[in-house]
């Protein structure tokens, strides 16, 4: 890959049905690398399609088996200096529990304001917003 393609990603927001005000929580993991709050992401293995690669990085970052649905917005930042695409889409998690690994330390379930909160970049936070109007909650 040349240093002027952009590295290609795709995550999840991830959600679970709650007997709250807003009726579901967002889940958010914690990467000890980089000390930060975000949804689950990773980078494209060769010949993987970015929803294959967003549902492989949850389950490898939150040991969650997830039922994705509506895309969401792509993110488009720089990584490093490098350009970074990030597709994302919604997925309901469905099975499974998280345990610690090599780059996620924790994961915590939210509400969506609290998700808002937490999350340590400013691009993930219109993410929670997209779920919320994917999912006809907003």
């Amino acid at each position: 890959m040349r240093s002027s393609e952009p590295i290609r990603a795709a995550g999840c927001v991830l959600w679970r049905r709650a007997a709250s005000e807003d009726g579901l929580q967002i889940a958010l993991v914690h990467r000890p690398k980089y000390d930060d709050w975000s949804h689950p992401k990773g980078k494209l293995k060769r010949g993987e399609s970015a929803l294959a690669a967003a549902v492989r990085e949850v389950a490898e970052e939150t040991g969650l088996d997830c039922r994705p649905g509506a895309p969401l917005p792509t993110a488009h930042y720089l990584a490093n200096g490098r350009p970074k695409t990030v597709r994302y889409w919604a997925a309901e998690a469905v099975a499974g529990a998280f345990v610690v690994n090599g780059e996620v330390d924790r994961l915590r379930w939210c509400s969506p304001a609290d998700a808002r909160d937490l999350l340590t970049h400013e691009r993930d936070r219109p993410l929670v917003d997209a779920l919320l109007a994917a999912l006809h909650l907003a």
